[in-house]
């Protein structure tokens, strides 16, 4: 079966099919794109044929382009390559939007439209927008939209182009510049889409059969065409472009090239005809291809993802699907991992000590189900299923015959310990028991077990809701039908798995840990706190240092750090932090949740600004340090963390450590994550980085023994793994 396949009715309308085989969505591969032209072509001369309706056999219409496929044009033919293959599906997609019509009068071509059952993103919403009419199912669980950027390219395929001009540069921002997802109705009142039907597909055929040739000439190619919102060089849109541009860049501060490139071809190409404008779209996305941050960002957030959320780095066992999990503790962390369960079709047993607790844990998800009722995104009989599946007790009988434990109580190993026994004195023999903690080690709280080979740490990050990473942990004792049972639970719940071995800290908060100490530290020397923050933000931190310890809490910050001292003794580094941050709890500065932290809040919990006491405690050296100092420490104290506990065996995978970083603390994503953002630099760049730092600023920037045996033989992360 090939991808595209093409029947042609009695009425003289030809079906085009895409369905790509072995796959649950539809991909556009090179070799699918020749067989589409191809078909286009022999319909187009067919006399048989009076119009054309591209639609697909799945549920879906299409997830986009195969961004291997892109990644395979840059290996195998550079910048030329790129561009050809891009050129390449620019002139089947210009075929379609011509249709066979004379090009003077604009006469004479067949109609082709787009039915659309279902989702439809990238290369499948630019292929119908090159049609005459789209036709949506009413489905509102489709989505319709570009989201390329989050991925680091751009539209590519004409997408930008054709969007921009369709909507205006203003209207069309949203979609194309931070990838908004819409469903068929707001696709179609924002101008997207044509018809939003119950049956695409014969809504389409009609409206072939009954078009003429002004229906088919696209609103750029008529006569007297203006863009929407005026051009750049009309008043109107001199301004629409100017604010785009400051929108990018406050939003990107620069370190994003897709988004600017994005803002270049529009404005570049809404100057010249047409056909020019392609090519200048496809100019733009060849140099971000080029560049080596999309790169990284493609291997990190598309195919190493990917790769892990199917089971890359799952161990060999039977199917482990979860059919009943019982959660212990339903505090914010437990209710909302009994939120997640539910809305994946578990059966839940939420278990807290008073039931007035373990109410108050299943509310959540009444709530969050009400919330998603207000923005019309579940109905009242979804919200009554989803509830109906979650039981809150406090009787630990109920756990019986759960297959699945997730411990979610205080960070306190007595009390771990004590829920253990209970929830092991009912379970099945075979169930898996996993706690959920942040920091405490993984195999001393096995300890408690009577089992350990089916005791394992599952590491959520809050809110659970939200939150895409989930850290598995495996301690000494675990085996590989726990790690299976968890990789397998975290997949139902639609949740990006990692594996990590354990070890203090783990992984994540191993690397952010230090990240939000060198802030605090510099703020103990006198740097202007507003120059760390804004140092962190510029290399694409979503959050500086400063506010982020703020919204994870200054009294959490403490406790790690009493904690961390206890274990460490002498050997402890992090003293000069804990002068600024036990100081602030002293104070009362708690953070967000106590209206007040480093940055000061207005009664309704408002980020103000920096608070101004921390100049007063902490004066300001008046030798301030360089910029690009400030951004190595913050970068250098995640990264060499990363290397260590790669170097240590607590991290075994690259891919888990660069897509763990990026969803687990949003470790500057266009980096592709710590170790993608090593291999721009280049390993003895980094070395003599270290080295600088190390001289300046002690001994905790200390170059890895790995990073200095890859620099002195030239090597890469990325390409030692591809070598072995």
């Amino acid at each position: 079966m090939t991808d595209f396949t093409m029947k042609t009715g009695d009425d003289g309308v030809a079906i085009i099919t895409w369905d790509v085989p072995n796959k649950s969505m539809n991909v556009l591969s090179m070799e699918g794109a020749v067989a589409l032209d191809g078909l286009i072509d022999q319909a187009l001369a067919d006399d048989a044929v009076k119009g054309i309706v591209i639609t697909s056999g799945k549920k879906d219409f299409a997830a986009g382009m195969d961004l291997n496929v892109i990644a395979g044009m840059k290996d195998q033919g550079g910048a030329q390559g790129v561009f050809d293959g891009v050129m390449t599906l620019h002139h089947m997609l210009r075929k379609i939007e011509r249709a066979g019509m004379d090009p003077k009068t604009l006469k004479g071509g067949k109609p082709i439209a787009s039915a659309l059952p279902g989702t439809a993103l990238g290369i499948g919403l630019e292929l119908p927008l090159a049609t005459h009419r789209i036709f949506a199912a009413d489905n509102p669980k489709a989505k319709i939209g570009l989201p390329e950027i989050m991925v680091g390219i751009f539209p590519g395929s004409g997408g930008t182009t054709r969007l921009a001009r369709k909507l205006g540069a203003m209207m069309a921002a949203p979609f194309l510049l931070e990838g908004k997802l819409s469903d068929p109705k707001k696709a179609k009142s924002a101008g997207i889409i044509d018809e939003v039907v119950e049956n695409p597909l014969e809504a389409a055929r009609a409206w072939v059969l009954a078009a003429k040739d002004a229906d088919l000439v696209k609103p750029w190619d008529a006569k007297g065409y203006k863009m929407p919102g005026g051009e750049p060089f009309h008043p109107a849109g001199f301004m629409t472009f100017v604010g785009a541009s400051a929108m990018v860049h406050g939003k990107t501060m620069g370190v994003y090239p897709a988004a600017k490139a994005l803002l270049s071809a529009v404005y570049e190409g809404a100057m010249v005809p047409f056909d020019q404008a392609l090519k200048i779209e496809a100019r733009w996305f060849t140099h971000v291809l080029m560049n080596p941050s999309s790169t990284a960002m493609i291997r990190s957030l598309f195919i190493n993802k990917e790769a892990l959320e199917k089971g890359a780095n799952r161990p060999e066992a039977p199917d482990q699907t979860v059919k009943k999990v019982g959660i212990l503790g339903a505090g914010m962390m437990g209710a909302g991992i009994a939120y997640v369960s539910a809305m994946a079709g578990i059966e839940v047993v939420l278990i807290d000590a008073q039931q007035a607790s373990a109410d108050k844990g299943k509310a959540l998800s009444e709530g969050l189900l009400d919330k998603a009722i207000s923005r019309k995104k579940s109905t009242p009989e979804k919200k009554a299923e989803v509830l109906a599946r979650i039981t809150a007790t406090t009787d630990y009988a109920a756990l019986e015959g759960c297959d699945l434990i997730v411990e979610a109580v205080f960070e306190d190993p007595a009390v771990k310990a004590e829920v253990t026994k209970k929830a092991e004195a009912v379970i099945p023999a075979d169930a898996i028991f996993a706690t959920n903690t942040s920091t405490l080690p993984i195999s001393d709280l096995a300890k408690a077990s009577t089992r350990p080979e089916q005791f394992i740490g599952i590491h959520f990050f809050s809110p659970v809701d939200k939150m895409l990473l989930v850290e598995i942990i495996k301690g000494r004792e675990t085996g590989p039908v726990a790690v299976a049972k968890a990789l397998d639970f975290v997949r139902q719940i639609r949740k990006t798995p990692i594996v990590v071995n354990d070890e203090r800290f783990f992984y994540a908060n191993r690397c952010i840990i230090p990240y939000i100490n060198e802030g605090i530290r510099m703020v103990a020397e006198g740097v202007n706190p507003t120059l760390v923050e804004n140092a962190a933000k510029m290399m694409g931190m979503p959050l500086g240092p400063l506010q982020l310890v703020d919204e994870t809490s200054i009294d959490l910050g403490v406790k790690i750090a009493k904690a961390t001292k206890a274990a460490m003794g002498d050997a402890y580094p992090d003293g000069a932090v804990d002068e600024v941050l036990f100081w602030m709890a002293d104070q009362g500065r708690m953070g967000r949740k106590s209206n007040a932290g480093f940055y000061a809040y207005d009664d309704a919990g408002k980020r103000q600004g920096l608070w101004e006491g921390l100049d007063a405690q902490f004066p300001r050296a008046e030798d301030q340090p360089d910029l690009h100092d400030v951004q190595h420490r913050l970068m250098f104290a995640q990264t060499l963390e990363a290397v260590r506990a790669l170097e240590e065996g607590v991290l075994e995978d690259i891919r888990e450590g660069d897509v763990g970083a990026i969803l687990g603390w949003g470790f500057a994503p266009w980096t592709g994550g710590p170790f993608g953002w090593l291999d721009m630099l280049g390993a003895g760049r980094a070395v003599e980085i270290c080295d600088r730092l190390t001289a300046a600023h002690g001994d905790r920037f200390k170059a890895p023994q790995m990073l200095r045996d890859m620099a002195a033989k030239g090597d890469s992360f990325y390409g030692r793994r591809a070598a072995a």
